[in-house]
C-alpha cells in the first residue's frame, strides 16, 4: 500500500461527547434538568482534525480506542469525515474515552470526563513513519501518561514538520517545566488567555501582567506563532513579523462546544494556505463564531462556505 501524504496529523484525548442541554448547570448541592442529548465524536484535538478534513485538507489522527459501540461511533466518525484511519491505534481491553458535557441556554458548560484507553498510548504504538513526514501535526492534552507518547514523538520528528499545540488547561496547569520539550519544539501554540497566564506567570516570577507581554515573552523564547484566544473579547497573535489584535465576531452564540477547536482549524487552515497573521487571525475568528450557532460540531462551515468569505476579505 501506497504512503498516504498527510497534511495535518492530530494527537490527543479522542472521546466520544455526549452532550446535555440543561436549564442551566447545577452548582454544588444544586438540582437541573435535562433538555434533550447529543451524541458526536470529540476531543479537542479530533474537532480541530475533522474541521480541517471538512476545508479539504488531508488529515490523519493518533488516538486510541476499544473494541466498544463508543469506539465504533468514534472510528465510523472520523472515517465520515474523511479523516484517514492509518494511525487509530485499537485496544484490546478496556473502554473508550467519553466525555459528558452539560450546556445551559447561554452557551456555559461543565465537563466531565472518562479518559479511558486514551490513557495508555505509548510511542511503540505509534507507527512513526507514516506521520514523521506531514506539513503539521496538532498535539493537545490527555488527562493522563499518553502526554509522555507526545514529548517522545518529538525526537522522530522531521525538522521540516511544524508542531501545533494546544495545550488546555489540563497541560498548563502541570506547569511549564512538565510540557517544557513540546514548547520548545512549538511553532505554533495556540492558548487562551486564562491558560497563558496559568503558565507564564510562575516562570517569568509574575513580573508579567499583560496578556501581550506574556505571548511576546513566549515568542523571545522561541515559538514562532503564538495565538491567544480570547473569547469574546477577540484575538491577539504575534510572530516574526506582525502583531495582530482583532475584536471577536458578534453572533449569538447557541453551544460553545469545541468553539477553540474550530477556532484552530481556521488558523491552520490558514498557515498551509501562507496567509498572513492578520488574514489567518479573520479566517480562524469566523470559523469559530460560525461554529457556535449549532449545537456540538454542527455549525463547522463546510469548505464553500469557507472560500466564499476568504473572497470577502483580503
Amino acid at each position: 500500500m501506497d504512503q498516504i501524504n498527510i497534511d495535518v496529523v492530530g494527537f490527543g484525548a479522542l472521546n466520544l461527547d455526549i452532550i446535555y442541554h440543561v436549564n442551566e448547570i447545577a452548582k454544588h448541592d444544586g438540582e437541573s434538568y435535562i433538555k434533550s442529548k447529543n451524541i458526536s465524536c470529540g476531543g479537542s484535538a479530533s474537532n480541530t482534525i475533522i474541521g480541517l478534513s471538512n476545508f479539504g485538507i488531508k488529515t490523519s489522527y493518533i488516538g486510541k480506542i476499544a473494541n466498544d459501540d463508543e469506539g465504533e461511533i468514534l472510528e465510523m466518525s472520523l472515517m465520515k469525515n474523511g479523516v484517514y484511519l492509518n494511525n487509530l491505534i485499537y485496544a484490546d481491553e478496556g473502554s473508550s474515552g467519553k466525555v459528558m458535557d452539560f450546556v445551559d441556554k447561554q452557551g456555559n458548560r461543565a465537563l466531565y470526563v472518562d479518559s479511558g484507553v486514551n490513557d495508555e498510548i505509548d510511542i511503540s504504538q505509534i507507527n512513526i513513519q507514516e506521520i514523521i513526514n506531514s506539513n503539521i501535526i496538532h498535539y493537545t492534552s490527555f488527562v493522563g501518561n499518553s502526554m509522555y507518547a507526545q514529548i517522545d514523538l518529538i525526537d522522530y520528528l522531521s525538522k521540516d514538520t511544524v508542531l501545533s499545540f494546544d495545550p488546555g488547561m489540563i497541560y498548563v496547569k502541570k506547569g511549564f517545566s512538565t510540557i517544557e520539550k513540546i514548547l520548545d519544539r512549538t511553532n505554533i501554540l495556540l492558548i487562551n488567555e486564562m491558560e497563558l497566564k496559568i503558565l507564564v506567570k510562575p516562570i517569568s516570577n509574575n513580573k508579567l501582567d499583560s496578556f501581550k507581554d506574556m505571548a511576546k515573552y513566549l515568542h523571545d523564547k522561541g515559538i514562532e506563532n503564538v495565538i491567544v484566544k480570547r473569547g469574546e473579547k477577540g484575538v491577539y497573535g504575534i510572530n516574526n513579523d506582525f502583531e495582530v489584535e482583532l475584536p471577536a465576531n458578534k453572533i449569538k452564540a447557541i453551544d460553545t462546544t469545541a468553539a477553540g477547536d474550530s477556532f484552530n482549524a481556521g488558523l491552520l487552515y490558514s498557515y498551509l494556505n501562507s496567509y498572513s497573521l492578520e488574514k489567518s487571525l479573520k479566517i480562524a475568528n469566523w470559523v469559530a463564531s460560525t461554529s457556535v450557532t449549532s449545537i456540538g460540531t454542527y455549525g463547522l462551515p463546510n469548505l464553500s462556505q469557507l472560500k466564499e468569505f476568504e473572497n470577502s476579505i483580503y
